[in-house]
Formats: structure tokens, sequence, C-alpha cells
């Protein structure tokens, strides 16, 4: 969840709120984009694909994907900014069929593209591709990777990478076919080093849009600021350097969530560490989920009722000098033999990692009560491009 209170500006976060997010830490109007707002549900006979072009890559400002996968890839040896080009013409044009339910060119099992199943793709670059000869002096400001925090237990097998692809879709099988199209494009440049599956449910029983909520049990993501806004604007879109506006940041976290030792709290102790009621998401000052913070707040024994380590109230912006983030989760699982790890993929966007994401990021590592349940496991940070119109492709202006 994030809070909203007073001005947003430039390098502000959409602050992570009751999310475990910081505990270690354009198109037409589709179904995702409505959801994304807030709007009413979908008619029947309307489709939920989301067009692929416009000034910004789509899926960034849509709602949460039901089911979606992260696959970051590793440069090949002797790759170069001309390779780097001939890949992002190839998954520009899987892209555009993927996404309208056409096979993409060549594709070996045609019938798994389907249309209406509210398709996206993100693309990203790492850090190691801005050291290519010609990219050095393109690199966004405060693009760098995050520092080891106190509390990451960081492995190998979740962390970094050179290239990004993040697919989302209603539908787990179009998620699938689509991770193998760009996969094998990709394979004369670049090879897999992580994979990352996660799911969400942001529709109500009703079916009208809902915040969501996490395995913690908690709603996640209440306070971000809303698509379309100038809040949302200055919080995401980067405005350079030139290649780059329009573009933004991602920060990818994998924090392990330690459900049986959570699940031993008392709902008034779980509620106490969250700063928000599990019921309905309301902070423990309010009644609503959207209702603000009251920090100062006491309860008749002179405590502050939101206490001062509480995830809500670390996260505030104004605990935070208005920083702001938007935040997105992926619930995971993960099971070896009888053993079943639990999670959130916290998904983080802003123009700038080290001035909005990292000192947020400090705060919580510091302080924040989620860091005795929850353990960051995995943390990588891309450079998202800005979208593409029909008959270019995913970063032109940087790599033609």
């Amino acid at each position: 969840m994030t809070e909203q209170t007073g001005p947003s500006r430039r390098r502000l976060f959409g602050y992570a709120g009751a999310a475990v997010a910081g505990a270690v830490v354009a198109g037409g109007a589709t179904a995702a984009g409505l959801r994304a707002e807030g709007n009413d549900p979908v008619e029947a006979g309307q489709t939920r694909d989301l067009t692929p072009y416009g000034d910004h890559q789509p899926a960034i400002a849509a709602a949460p994907p039901k089911h979606a996968e992260l696959v970051a890839l590793n440069l090949l040896g002797g790759s170069d900014r001309a390779a780097l080009g001939r890949l992002m013409r190839l998954w520009t044009a899987d892209i555009v069929a993927l996404t309208a339910g056409r096979p993409a060119p060549g594709d070996t099992a045609p019938e798994l593209a389907v249309p209406n199943a509210a398709l996206t793709v993100t693309v990203g670059f790492g850090p190691r591709v801005f050291t290519l000869p010609g990219l050095t002096t393109a690199k966004p400001p405060g693009f760098a990777e995050l520092p080891v925090m106190k509390h990451d237990r960081l492995q190998p097998g979740w962390s970094g990478g050179d290239l990004l692809v993040l697919v989302g879709a209603d539908d787990p099988v179009s998620v699938v076919h689509a991770v193998r199209r760009l996969v094998a494009d990709a394979a004369p440049f670049a090879e897999p080093t992580w994979r990352q599956s996660g799911f969400w449910n942001g529709t109500g029983p009703d079916g009208r849009p809902v915040t969501g909520r996490n395995l913690f049990g908690q709603v996640d993501g209440t306070g971000n600021p809303a698509p379309g806004t100038p809040d949302f604007d200055a919080t995401v879109w980067a405005e350079g350097p030139e290649w780059f506006r329009g573009g933004t940041t991602l920060v990818v976290r994998r924090i392990m969530m330690n459900l049986d030792t959570w699940d031993e709290l008392t709902r008034s102790e779980q509620e106490r560490a969250v700063g928000r009621k599990l019921s309905t998401g309301a902070p423990l000052t309010g009644t609503a989920e959207h209702d603000d913070l009251d920090l100062d707040a006491r309860d008749a024994d002179g405590r502050l009722v939101i206490a001062g380590n509480a995830h809500s109230r670390l996260s505030h912006p104004s605990e935070n000098d208005g920083r702001r983030i938007f935040r997105k989760g992926l619930n995971y699982v993960r099971d070896t033999g009888a053993v079943r790890e639990s999670g959130l993929v916290f998904l983080s966007y802003q123009a700038d990692v080290s001035g909005q994401f990292l000192p947020l990021l400090a705060r919580l590592d510091a302080a924040d009560a989620l860091n005795e349940w929850t353990t960051t496991i995995g943390s990588a940070v891309f450079a998202i491009p800005p979208g593409f119109r029909e008959g270019g492709w995913l970063a032109e202006s940087l790599l033609r």
C-alpha cells in the first residue's frame, strides 16, 4: 500500500504502504487500463487487450496482471549495440503480434496465441547494457545496482540481469507461450539467468477492481498515485536523457515471507506491525482503506496508535521528505519437495532509483517491524525504455 498526503513532486515516492515492498523493502481504453484507474469492470464484448503502442510501455500504468512471469537474461559474449538493436526489432515484432492475439513470426505453437487475454510485455535494460561501446553516456541519472541491505540475504539465482522481459496476462497459458517465443528469439544474443512467476487478484467478489492482497493477508498498494494524474507522471516518467524521455526504472525485489511465524501472531500484533487493519486495509486511525493516516494520534495510554516502527508510518511520504514510488506486487509460491517458499515479487517503478527508491529502502531496512517476518533474497534494477509508435521499435532512438 501507499499513502498520499501533500503535494507530489519529481523524485517523490508512491509510498509502499502496508506492503512488504520495502520491508526488506498509451494505448486505447482497455480493460487493463480501466482497471488501473478504478473504473467499471469490462462489459461483455469489450476487449481486454492493450495496444502495444504509445509514449510509454503500456503495462506500467495498467492494473497488475492475474498471472505474470519475469525473465532476466544476460548478454552473450561479443554482444554490442548493433546486436542489441537487432534483438529489440525482433522482440518488437513479437510484442505487436502476441498482444493482438496473433502468432509471433516463426511461432512453433501458433494456436496458443489468442486474443482477449490482456497480454502485455515490458522490456528493460540492466546496468551492464550501459557499459557497451556507444552506450556509456546514455545511462539514466540515478540508475545503478542497489547496495546490499543489512537484512538482505541475496541469492545470485534471483538477482541482476542485463535484460528483462515481464509478461503478464489474464491467462497463464498466454504468459508461458509469450515467454517461450521471446526467449527463443533472444537465443542468438542472450540467455536466461533467472525466472520468477507470480499471481495477483485485483478483482473483488462483485467483479469490480480492488487493491488486492499479499500472502500476509494485507491489502497491498492502497496509496499508489493514480495513473494519468500529475502525481503519477511526476513519480514514474523520466525526463531525460532524451532517448529515455517517457521511460522509467524498475526495481525487482524477491521477498520471502515467513508465513508460519506470522501466523503465530495475534491479529492485533499483525496490525500493529503494519499500521493498518487487515479486514479493510484502513489505517488504525481510520475506518476506510483510503483514509489518511493520522501519525500523531495516541491511545488512552499515550502510545502512538500507529507505532513508530510500523511499516505504514516508515513508508509514508511525510516520513520520507515526500518521496514516492509506484509499486506493484506478485504473490509467489515455490515448492521444493515437501518445503514451500512463499513471498512477494515486489515491483517498484520510479523515474530515479537512487533519488526515490534507495532512501526509502534504507529507512525500512533500518527499522521496519516487518523485517522480522520478511527477507529479500533477490534484487535487480532495470531501465525501462519508453514506448514505440506503429512502424517503430523498442529503444529505437538509443540503438538505431
